[in-house]
């Protein structure tokens, strides 16, 4: 799946509001810290790998999930805002439902 793929499903799916324009805008937005919602934008960030990643290059899951852990250990501290943690786990959790209905509609 694309990345744009997977923020579409995401925003779509978990109620974060991950997207801030179409995928590609989003990206370029997380990227110059100009996202509307700072930890969205900052999950955005990461699964776009830091300016690695456009929205159409492909991504597996085990990319984006590895791309989260950084972040997912920011957000495990005692002083981080407890709601970037769910953010982040819910990121997660939506990256395997994306994947997996990917793979179900292969089928």
């Amino acid at each position: 799946m694309t990345l744009s793929e997977l923020l579409s499903h995401l925003d779509a799916h978990t109620g974060l509001g991950l997207l801030d324009g179409s995928p590609q805008e989003t990206l370029d937005k997380a990227r110059d810290g100009e996202h509307t919602g700072p930890i969205a934008g900052e999950i955005v960030k990461a699964l776009g790998g830091d300016g690695e990643r456009d929205a159409q290059t492909l991504i597996e899951r085990a990319q984006a999930v590895k791309a989260l852990g950084p972040l997912r250990l920011k957000y495990m501290g005692d002083d981080a805002p407890v709601e970037g943690f769910r953010m982040v786990e819910k990121t997660i959790t939506g990256i395997d439902d994306a994947f997996n209905e990917e793979a179900l509609k292969a089928k």
